[in-house]
């Protein structure tokens, strides 16, 4: 629940913050940024950013200030229903979060402002498009001035994106640790020789960790540095194809072909199908976290019923196919994100606040946990007494499959190891979840082995 007061991720611009009161959003703009913000509206820039779904809408409020000597305006912007982080995003989405916050670039520098930042945290997916949510990151445009933001757009987009696309995917889980983006000498001492090739990697990569370097303790003046507009509209059309060439191709991890391995028959997987659909029409659920999605099949069945999905999953390239496919298909109600639920985002920052924990962000009024228990369970250790806590605190109602030692795919993660698992059972799996959640109804799934439930969380 939001408490009212400043939002704990909004403290570092002395132009503004957001915070809440009565449950609504809220953004204080303050004196300082009474120009910038009057050019904004008036210039046109915000009306072609809206109008190009570029940015969030905003409507000016009669209100109270929450700091009235500081105030000059209060907005009440568009709530974001879900809000992620770069750590969590496929390597699409980032790279379509890049390349949004240029398309914002360009639209400002034609209507006389700059980006005065270019923090990826600026960025959240509406509709499973991005979309640039910081209202007060303009700035009125000086002929010659170098362009400020240039190095975070760099560290916050540019590093991490070569850096999973040339080297590893998983390295965009430096952006967990980076809260500023991934520092340009790192990021060029991790990249391999050949990008020293690549004219682009080259000039916004290895030569500015090199010059960052070079200028770390010296004193710079920086008054005599003029960049032209035509060199301003020629680095962002640089940095545009830059990114527009990084590439990977998702596959080659566990998870990406799981629906072809799958050792469900055709008739079980469509009767699984089924019955998850008719249990999210019993309960109609406003939102729904599919949990272990995979490529989102079965966030689709909720999505398919106007249902707000979010469809989590740990494996990278799963996730890249899930959003690519949402993309390809106009989807509007899934939000594909990588998390690892042994390991989900805690909360992090200034004082542990600044970014929210994944259950901080909750609860889901539905969740979804379909081929998921045995992989906590025997994969990872976790007691099931401590699954159902944790369901427990992240959803209202779970639709959840119990997988049985019998199955097969619980056969192929105990064939390397020892069965240690004694308390694996279907019993015990009803025992600790009915301390945590009513069981409302369970379903045989035909031609398989597995278990369908529908349990509602028992009231304190």
């Amino acid at each position: 629940m939001r408490v009212d007061g400043i939002d704990t991720s909004s403290f570092r611009d002395p132009s503004g913050f957001l915070f809440w009161k009565d449950r609504q959003l809220y953004r204080q703009v303050n004196k300082t940024y009474q120009e910038e913000y009057d050019l904004l509206m008036a210039s046109g820039l915000y009306s072609a950013l809206t109008n190009a779904g570029l940015i969030i809408l905003h409507e000016e409020v009669a209100m109270e200030p929450l700091c009235p000597g500081l105030a000059y305006r209060i907005i009440k912007p568009e709530i974001i229903p879900f809000v992620s982080y770069p750590y969590e995003w496929c390597f699409s989405q980032l790279k379509d979060a890049a390349l949004t916050t240029l398309a914002v670039q360009t639209r400002a520098l034609e209507h006389g402002m700059v980006l005065k930042d270019c923090s990826a945290y600026n960025i959240q997916f509406k509709k499973c498009k991005p979309v640039f949510i910081d209202t007060l990151s303009f700035e009125r445009y000086h002929e010659g001035q170098p362009w400020v933001a240039y190095r975070q757009f760099c560290q916050h987009f540019l590093a991490p994106l070569s850096l999973m696309s040339k080297k590893d995917i998983r390295l965009s889980q430096l952006l967990r640790i980076y809260l500023d983006g991934i520092p340009l000498d790192l990021a060029s001492s991790l990249l391999p020789f050949h990008t020293y090739l690549s004219f682009p990697l080259l000039s916004h990569m290895h030569a500015h960790a090199r010059s960052q370097r070079h200028f770390a303790d010296k004193i710079v003046d920086v008054s005599g540095q003029k960049m032209s507009r035509l060199s301003f509209r020629g680095l962002v059309d640089n940095l545009e194809s830059a990114v527009k060439d990084m590439k990977w191709q998702p596959g080659g991890t566990e998870w990406a072909t799981y629906y072809k391995g799958t050792n469900y028959s055709a008739e079980a997987f469509q009767r699984k199908g089924h019955l998850v659909a008719e249990y999210l029409d019993m309960i109609k659920p406003t939102n729904v976290w599919d949990l272990g999605a995979n490529t989102g099949m079965f966030s689709c069945l909720a999505s398919n019923k106007g249902i707000s999905t979010i469809s989590f999953d740990i494996d990278p390239a799963a996730v890249e196919r899930n959003y690519l496919e949402c993309k390809a298909r106009g989807e509007t109600d899934i939000l594909p994100l990588l998390i690892d639920l042994t390991n989900p985002s805690p909360g992090i920052g200034w004082q542990n606040r600044e970014r929210m924990s994944l259950i901080s962000r909750g609860p889901a009024d539905t969740v979804l946990a379909l081929a998921l228990i045995h992989h906590l369970a025997i994969s990872n250790n976790v007691p099931l007494e401590q699954i159902a806590a944790f369901f427990s605190t992240i959803c209202n109602s779970l639709i959840i499959e119990f997988v049985p030692k019998s199955d097969t795919q619980v056969q192929r993660l105990l064939s390397t190891r020892e069965d240690i698992f004694k308390d694996y059972n279907k019993l015990t799996f009803e025992d600790r979840f009915s301390r945590y959640f009513k069981i409302r109804d369970s379903v045989a799934i035909r031609d398989s082995e597995r278990t369908l439930y529908l349990m509602e969380k028992c009231e304190n």
